[in-house]
């Protein structure tokens, strides 16, 4: 397993794969998929955290059910730019997910994204129960459409012939 960065990313993918999002918290996994054409971004359910191999179990068959061809990771940046004690604890996950795949992580900066996951599901309607069982992986959402729009924006089409 590796660490790209999005530009390394769009050098890599083929034609057809997805990508899966993820929120990492203390609690739950907020998870998001991508569509093969990498235009979209979708929530999928939380994984409720437990402890880190049985997290990465249950992370790792999701991959593989899904297809997964690498994954985008919220990093819980300060709002002045600094990391904190949540972007450690995110690297440490990351680097301990590398014994356990070749799957490669691309970092992606979630300033904001659960607060706007959140304006999301309030303009929705959705009541306050329902958000906090959605708010993670919508705040995946945020973060994993966040790259795939960089993705989009480096001109690298997901299916080159349909895009032409």
């Amino acid at each position: 397993m590796t660490t790209l960065t999005i530009e390394d990313l769009a050098v890599m993918l083929l034609p057809g794969q997805a990508i899966a999002g993820l929120d990492l918290g203390t609690k739950t996994i907020g998870l998001a998929m991508s569509d093969l054409g990498r235009r979209f971004a979708t929530p999928r359910p939380v994984i409720k955290r437990v402890k880190f191999t049985q997290d990465a179990q249950t992370l790792l068959a999701f991959a593989e059910k899904e297809k997964v061809a690498a994954f985008v990771i919220g990093l819980p940046m300060n709002m002045d730019g600094s990391t904190g004690p949540r972007v450690q604890a995110t690297r440490a996950f990351v680097r301990s997910m590398a014994d356990k795949t070749a799957l490669p992580f691309v970092y992606w900066d979630e300033r904001l994204s659960t607060v706007a996951a959140e304006r999301a599901l309030l303009e929705m309607d959705v009541s306050r129960a329902k958000r906090a069982e959605r708010i993670d992986s919508a705040a995946a959402s945020f973060i994993l459409q966040g790259a795939l729009d960089r993705l989009s924006a480096l001109g690298r089409p997901a299916f080159p012939d349909l895009d032409s």
